[in-house]
C-alpha cells in the first residue's frame, strides 16, 4: 500500500492591485466634479438672498469630497476581490485615491467663489461666469481626455461638445428655475 500524504495547499498570494485606467478615471472624475460644481453653484445662488461665497465654496468642497468617497467606496464594494483583509484595505485606499479628479475638478469653482468674496463680486455675476467657465472646462475635459485615450481630433472635439452640452443644460435649467 502506498503512503500518500496530503499536503495543505500553500496560501495563495493576494491578486495584484488592478491598474488604474488613467484616461477613464480622469474623464469620469473631471466631468462629474465639474457638473457637480456647476449644479451646486447654480443651486446655492438664491435670488434676493445674501451673497455667501465662503459658505458656497465650503459646500462645493464638502459635497465633492463626500461624492468622491461614496463613489470610491461603492466602486470598491461592487468589485469584490479575494485576498487578505490588508489587501482589501489597500484596494479600498486605492479606490479612494483614484477619486481625486472629482475633487480637483471643483477647484476652479471654489477659487472663483473665494475670489468673488475677496473683491465683493455680485453673486449673480459669479454664478454666470462660473457656469460659463465650467461649461468650457467640460468641453476641455471631454476633448483632452478623448485625445489622450486615442480618439482622432474630430471625434475628440465632438466628445468635448457633448460634455459641454451638459453645462449648457445646467445653464438653461438655472435660468428656467430662477
Amino acid at each position: 500500500m502506498s503512503d500518500i500524504t496530503s499536503a495543505a495547499p500553500a496560501p495563495a498570494s493576494p491578486p495584484p492591485l488592478p491598474r488604474p485606467h488613467r484616461g477613464a478615471d480622469w474623464m469620469f472624475g473631471g466631468v462629474y466634479g465639474t457638473v457637480l460644481a456647476s449644479g451646486l453653484l447654480a443651486a446655492l445662488d438664491q435670488k434676493g438672498g445674501e451673497s455667501t461665497p465662503y459658505y458656497d465654496a465650503s459646500w462645493v468642497l464638502v459635497t465633492a469630497a463626500t461624492a468622491a468617497l461614496a463613489h470610491g467606496y461603492s466602486h470598491h464594494m461592487t468589485t469584490h476581490r479575494d485576498g487578505s483583509a490588508g489587501h482589501r484595505w489597500r484596494l479600498l485606499a486605492r479606490a479612494m485615491v483614484n477619486e481625486w479628479p472629482m475633487i480637483a475638478a471643483t477647484l476652479p469653482t471654489v477659487v472663483l467663489l473665494l475670489l468673488a468674496d475677496a473683491i465683493g463680486w455680485d453673486s449673480h455675476g459669479v454664478t454666470a461666469v462660473g457656469l460659463g467657465l465650467n461649461t468650457a472646462l467640460l468641453f476641455a475635459w471631454g476633448a483632452v481626455v478623448a485625445i489622450r485615450v486615442g480618439y482622432r481630433l474630430s471625434s475628440a472635439l465632438l466628445i468635448g461638445a457633448a460634455d459641454a452640452t451638459i453645462g449648457l443644460v445646467i445653464i438653461v435649467a438655472n435660468a428656467l428655475i430662477k
